[in-house]
């Protein structure tokens, strides 16, 4: 009798839900926590994915009870989740909260920490399983996770787990990324560390797999000998906000292509993998970063700038260098662009251009694949003048989902042929909407599923590729030839415009 897929445990169908555990939360006064992680919390509660006796602690320098905490908490959750608020899940979920008032170098205060993760191991039953979610500036990371091993609280015992999560940056450039990877692994295993790229989170990020490996009509055409390059674009059309004190340094090339683009690069660039667990899956995107080479000359084939005061969703705004706590001789960019080739058979001769920006015409991340031109011969000049370059376009921001553009002919008389549009999107697919890329990261972190997270050899290899640009930037600011200015609400600086035209390209305008 065959047996029934509803009713095997490998059926990735079937939800997965998280076994007794607990989750300690360091930095819940900041924006990540209360905006993503705190919702994503309750999200998971209420689709029914938590264990009953989940527990979250927060960490923090605040004179809380558990009841301050709570109230925190709720207020986010109210502001933040997709999900409905019901009182019943709510009221579950809260009896599992606890709060440690104290620094990170606190011996008293992390001796506390350790009680209170005993206690909720009787009341709770959480089983001696807790992940460590540090919401905090990278250069914490050091002392908190001292702290953890000195206390004791990164040792699990008998079946039980402890595991350690880290958010972006991760480091500052190879070698700090380096230091920090020393750290981590001089305290967890290397399978209790997970590295939050929120991006790898996002349904159509994940989709991009699915494209290619479960269909047979892309991935034939999906090299050199049919795509000309490709195009990969995060967009935003707002400015720094008040992270000046986070973003003045950092810039955008470090805040996103060393992490975010390189990451969608791998996952379009992969071989397919021979199983999709989390090694398989590695191996390949090793590979495709491994495999990246810089153009010779970096002044021609990167770009840089900084937004200028202008007009951007309909109100005045400030330049970058007139934002508060900005000086006004930063270098920091808040648009970059660079030039990249992959040495592989595949893509050999294929340019993938990586660009991101901030106060640029709207907010937008796809990933643009544009093949090659048709020769036509069927075909005379004036019948094709208005016919680009096909293009398969996968939307992972804001409207998920997927656009083919191909030449079709205009109804008449006349051989007239233009450009047609066939789209996907997943709310007009599918009924149910799809989830906050945190929630399943953090559900992925409870339940050890390690494929979304990079590993500390991808964090740096991609410091590889990004460190020599960086250093070129550098060595231009002491030139004086300092990021270009570029309007709000535009579409960056011209270099970035010249830096496609020396090609004989241009840049989709999403």
């Amino acid at each position: 009798m065959a047996s029934n897929p509803l009713r095997d445990p490998q059926d990735r169908r079937l939800p997965r839900i998280a076994g007794p555990c607990g989750l300690v939360l360091f930095g819940v006064t900041g924006d990540l926590s209360r905006k993503k992680v705190m919702p994503a919390i309750y999200d998971l509660a209420n689709r029914g994915l938590l264990p009953p006796g989940f527990s979250l602690t927060g960490f923090a320098r605040r004179d809380w009870a558990d009841e301050d905490f709570a109230q925190v908490v709720h207020d986010a959750v109210k502001e933040h989740s997709r999900t409905p608020f019901r009182e019943e899940v709510w009221d579950q979920l809260a009896e599992g909260f606890r709060f440690v008032p104290g620094e990170f170098d606190d011996d008293v205060a992390f001796e506390q920490l350790r009680h209170t993760i005993e206690e909720l191991d009787v009341s709770r039953g959480t089983g001696g399983n807790h992940a460590f979610y540090l919401a905090i500036p990278p250069a914490f990371f050091g002392d908190v996770v001292g702290q953890l091993k000195e206390h004791g609280l990164a040792d699990a015992a008998g079946d039980s787990w402890r595991r350690v999560v880290v958010e972006k940056p991760f480091g500052h450039d190879l070698r700090s990324a380096r230091e920090l990877n020393g750290i981590l692994d001089g305290v967890f295993p290397d399978g209790s560390i997970f590295r939050i790229d929120h991006y790898l989170g996002k349904e159509t990020v994940q989709n991009i797999l699915a494209l290619r490996f479960a269909n047979t009509m892309f991935e034939p055409i999906w090299n050199a000998n049919y795509v000309d390059h490709v195009q990969i674009t995060m967009a935003e059309d707002v400015g720094i906000g008040g992270r000046a004190g986070y973003y003045d340094g950092i810039g955008a090339a470090r805040d996103v292509i060393q992490n975010h683009l390189l990451q969608l690069m791998s996952l379009v660039a992969m071989e397919e993998p021979t199983t999709f667990d989390a090694q398989a899956l590695r191996i390949e995107k090793q590979k495709v970063l491994s495999s990246v080479r810089l153009p010779s000359d970096l002044g021609a084939t990167t770009a840089r700038g900084q937004y200028a005061a202008g007009w951007a969703g309909g109100e005045k705004v400030p330049g970058f260098l007139q934002e508060e706590g900005i000086s006004a001789t930063s270098t920091t960019e808040t648009f970059a662009a660079v030039t990249l080739h992959v040495d592989t058979r595949r893509w050999a001769g294929v340019p993938f251009y990586l660009r991101t920006g901030k106060r640029l015409g709207r907010r937008v991340t796809e990933v643009a694949v544009v093949f090659k031109r048709a020769p036509h011969q069927l075909f005379n000049p004036t019948a094709t003048e208005e016919l680009t370059q096909n293009a398969l376009v996968i939307r992972v921001q804001p409207d998920e989902g997927m656009t083919v553009r191909f030449g079709s002919k205009v109804p008449g008389t006349a051989m007239e042929i233009r450009d047609v549009n066939m789209d996907f999107a997943y709310g007009g697919s599918f009924t149910e909407a799809s989830p906050e890329a945190y929630e399943r990261l953090i559900l992925d972190v409870l339940l050890g599923d390690p494929p979304l997270f990079p590993r500390h050899e991808e964090v740096e290899l991609s410091w590889q590729i990004l460190d020599p640009i960086l250093d070129f930037w550098a060595k231009q600011d002491k030139r004086g030839a300092g990021p270009e200015q570029y309007p709000s609400g535009g579409w960056g600086p011209g270099s970035a415009e010249a830096m496609l035209a020396r090609d004989g390209r241009t840049w989709r305008r999403p």
